[in-house]
């Protein structure tokens, strides 16, 4: 079965058939390989919602701690969100949120592990996303202003792909 090419790239769009109807890839006889991917993001707010995060006043509870409870769990639940992923069992996740007063906000930071046949791009990216819109969430109440940017894969390793570094 041809596979259908990208427009822009010429790249094939592996989840996409000669007919153009979406698919699940089959990874089966791909080789079990360690995997690594890291995706960042950022939350942009007042200086004011970030004192009141980074002290802990606000009223929802620990902002950061349940932010990463979120991104986690998250993660480890891609395959209910993205139609087409496929359900992993992965080795390792974390979350590293940082307040920055130059934002002023937090930076979302997410690592995540498998040794499998097929990548963990999507549970890094699932995981800042939700820990970014958990972060909103518990703060919304104070500040509706509040934005989220700069969701992205920051680095992929492992598979037959290679290293991917993205350019800052």
């Amino acid at each position: 079965m041809a596979k259908e090419k990208s427009k822009k790239t010429g790249a094939a769009l592996t989840h996409i058939d000669a007919k153009g109807e979406a698919r699940m890839v089959d990874v089966s006889a791909k080789p079990d390989t360690e995997r690594v991917a890291v995706a960042e993001g950022h939350v942009v707010m007042t200086r004011k919602t970030l004192d009141l995060i980074v002290k802990g006043n606000a009223a929802k509870g620990d902002v950061l701690g349940t932010a990463r409870v979120a991104g986690i769990m998250a993660a480890k639940r891609t395959s209910d969100l993205i139609p087409l992923c496929h359900p992993l069992a992965l080795s390792k996740v974390t979350l590293d949120i940082t307040p920055d007063t130059k934002l002023p906000g937090c930076r979302v930071r997410a690592t995540v592990k498998v040794k499998g046949p097929t990548g963990v791009e999507m549970e890094a990216l699932t995981a800042v996303s939700v820990a970014c819109l958990t972060i909103y969430d518990m703060v919304k109440a104070v500040e509706r202003g509040i934005h989220i940017e700069g969701v992205r894969l920051v680095e992929k390793k492992g598979g037959k792909s290679g290293h991917y570094l993205a350019d800052y």
